[in-house]
């Protein structure tokens, strides 16, 4: 019999029973579902939906707003995750690191408080840990520390853009590129994606879209240089290397990194591009799985999104959402229906833009499933009215960007 407490959640292992996606209505209406094409992407020119779910609650629950702002416990939650990589490292200093225990801790305890560092790192983003700016940006430098690679500057302007142009080719360096597509398609290249997906999400953006630098990249780079150096100095060689391996399990084979595959990867046949996960990994993640939530509103915090949920049920009780974060890593790998082609992707604001102009006054919005194309011609008014629904409270970045910079 297997032991299921090791599974993170799933409730079977077996995979003509698998379970993908649910909803929690089990009235909710059955969505259409159309077959992927594994050899492309799935291309579509209508906007993305949070923009208008936004609107859309807003207006059914204004009181909404309400649960916007910081969130004071996050300072004190990041300061105990680095104290703890802080001890761990220091009881290791003397263990070798191709030992057992080297290796269980850097999995076990490592992986999964780097993992909560990331998603630290990625609420502070937001500016959801202090009111402030500056505040959010050294406090993320300070939560990148145990991470041991800096990071936390550039990842604020990748994750800003995925939020406002979710999809866009060029844009949103969380899709994967064509190379990926082409080189990782069979069980086999998967599952080197599962294992190595940190490296992919670290350098896929320098590919695909660099970055200016600023001043606070210096910052991030000098501060974490120092906190390398004080740390091989003084503890040794092996310290470093226990964050770097923590980095890494963090984002390979953990059941918490299942979450970067099930935030938006299209399943079961569904056009849904973005997945909700209420399981108890939540606990270790800044509640990261209530994704749809996130998404609809980045400016309410981790503790405040099961709230939102609550609040307006007939919106999100409805969407298939992931009932396990490691059985989405298993199905990824093993499922021929999924794969890095189960992405949405747009055309860049530009093209669309140049497209919409070739044809007058209208803008096309398009559904393509690899040589399939399905054209749906939307009114250039409809299209304006439809990019006119995001309060200015959600994703304000744009206004204070001379001052961050």
């Amino acid at each position: 019999m297997a032991d299921f407490s090791l599974y993170g959640g799933a409730e079977t292992v077996l995979p003509p029973h698998l379970r993908r996606t649910r909803a929690a209505d089990p009235n909710a209406p059955e969505p259409t579902r159309v077959p992927l094409d594994p050899n492309d992407f799935l291309w579509l020119m209508t906007e993305e939906p949070h923009r208008s779910r936004r609107a859309a609650i807003l207006k059914a629950h204004p009181e909404v707003t309400k649960l916007m702002g910081h969130e004071p416990l996050t300072k004190y939650i990041v300061g105990a995750v680095v104290i703890i990589q802080l001890t761990t490292l220091w009881v290791l200093r003397r263990s070798h690191p191709l030992s057992f225990p080297f290796l269980f801790a850097a999995y076990a305890i490592g992986g999964t408080a780097n993992h909560n560092l990331f998603l630290a790192i990625h609420e502070i983003t937001h500016n959801l840990a202090f009111k402030g700016i500056a505040a959010n940006k050294w406090f993320a430098i300070f939560a990148n520390l145990p991470i041991g690679i800096p990071y936390a500057t550039t990842f604020k302007k990748y994750h800003i853009d995925h939020h406002k142009q979710l999809g866009e080719d060029g844009v949103d360096t969380d899709l994967p590129t064509g190379l990926e597509l082409a080189l990782l398609r069979n069980v086999a290249g998967k599952a080197f994606f599962c294992t190595f997906q940190i490296l992919f999400y670290a350098l896929r953006p320098g590919f695909v879209k660099s970055q200016r630098i600023t001043s606070w990249h210096i910052k991030n780079v000098l501060v974490q240089l120092l906190f390398d150096y004080l740390i091989v100095t003084y503890v040794g060689y092996r310290a470093i290397t226990y964050l770097l391996l923590s980095s890494f399990f963090a984002g390979s084979l953990h059941p918490c990194a299942g979450h970067f595959i099930a935030e938006h990867y299209l399943w079961d046949g569904l056009e849904q591009e973005t997945y909700s996960y209420y399981g108890p990994l939540n606990l270790l993640a800044y509640n990261v799985g209530y994704h749809n939530e996130h998404h609809d509103f980045p400016s309410i915090p981790w503790t405040r999104l099961p709230r939102l949920k609550a609040i307006a049920p007939e919106f999100y009780d409805t969407l298939p959402s992931h009932p396990s974060w490691p059985l989405v890593i298993w199905n990824f790998i093993f499922d021929p229906a999924a794969g890095l082609h189960a992405r949405v992707k747009r055309l860049s604001s530009e093209l669309r833009h140049s497209s919409a102009a070739r044809k007058g006054d209208v803008a096309p919005a398009m559904s393509t499933h690899g040589s399939e194309t399905e054209e749906v011609l939307l009114s250039k008014s409809e299209t304006d009215s439809s990019r006119s629904l995001s309060p200015a409270t959600d994703l304000d970045d744009t206004a204070s960007r001379t001052k961050e910079e």
